[in-house]
């Protein structure tokens, strides 16, 4: 049995099925509670049933993997030939994944490393990608947290929601923040900035907030070989021109990825979510 260093990440990376599986990257589900059932995301919860239950302001709430869970799969990938585990994860300012990861790690059978990469969704994927490539080439534990969390430091992510309601309802933004965007029915433009999702911008209409949105994301990527990542949550036309459009503006681009983001982050955003991730190399 050769032996290698492996990554687990988690459900909220939002890596495509093919990445995961060419990387051997392993990624443990969250937990979407509707009504009075807890599903897993990615096996038993739709982003068109979170959709549908939103709309119709069902009680959603979401909930971290038990550290038994962590347990389970370091177990896992330890018996499938790991003898290092990278494991990274989604900010700890948003959920409590990485604490329990943590309390799994200390009775793992091989090392483990427990990163809080301050990052979601694609923007925490491309760091996993990063540390599977890393270990791919031999790399040790120690270089493979070094490569991804270079790669989370030279990581943006931008939102654009249609409102605060569910970042507030969800307890992601202060009330504060949520009440001032909707008492003046601006169109709020979010950044993911020390691990939280805070306010960045408030524009009057919609085409003017995903207009702006492409252009912090041209910006960013400005002069750089980068990978971008564009997600939606029920809006796959507005996601499909973002990448087309980010695709003319942006010379170096070097990967672009479009999906619609899953049921833990959807539940916090509400439909019409439009993301842009865009990470340096």
């Amino acid at each position: 049995m050769s032996r290698h260093v492996a990554i687990v990440t988690d459900s909220t990376a939002y890596l495509p099925p093919r990445a995961m599986e060419r990387h051997g990257i392993t990624a443990v589900p969250l937990t979407v509670v509707l009504g009075d059932r807890a599903l897993e995301e990615g096996t038993e919860i739709s982003t068109r049933s979170l959709a549908q239950a939103l709309q119709k302001r069902r009680s959603v709430t979401t909930s971290r993997p038990s550290p038994q869970v962590f347990a389970e799969t370091y177990r896992r990938v330890a018996a499938a030939g790991a003898d290092g585990i990278v494991s990274l994860h989604l900010s700890a300012e948003l959920s409590g994944t990485y604490d329990a990861a943590v309390l799994a790690a200390r009775e793992a059978p091989v090392p483990v490393r427990v990163v809080d990469t301050g990052m979601i969704a694609m923007a925490l994927g491309f760091c996993a990608l990063t540390a599977a490539e890393t270990a791919a080439a031999g790399g040790t534990v120690d270089e493979a947290v070094t490569a991804a969390e270079k790669r989370a430091a030279g990581t943006s992510a931008y939102f654009y929601v249609d409102t605060l309601d569910y970042l507030r309802r969800g307890g992601r933004m202060g009330a504060a923040q949520a009440l001032f965007g909707s008492a003046l029915a601006v169109k709020p433009l979010l950044q993911l900035d020390g691990g939280r999702i805070e306010l960045l911008e408030k524009v009057r209409t919609a085409s003017r907030a995903i207009a702006r949105l492409e252009e912090l994301a041209a910006e960013r990527a400005a002069g750089a070989e980068v990978d971008i990542a564009v997600h939606h949550l029920a809006a796959p036309d507005r996601a499909a021109a973002l990448a087309d459009r980010l695709r003319v503006r942006v010379p170096g681009l070097a990967d672009l990825h479009v999906s619609e983001v899953g049921a833990v982050i959807g539940a916090h955003t509400g439909p019409g979510l439009l993301g842009a991730v865009v990470s340096l190399r």
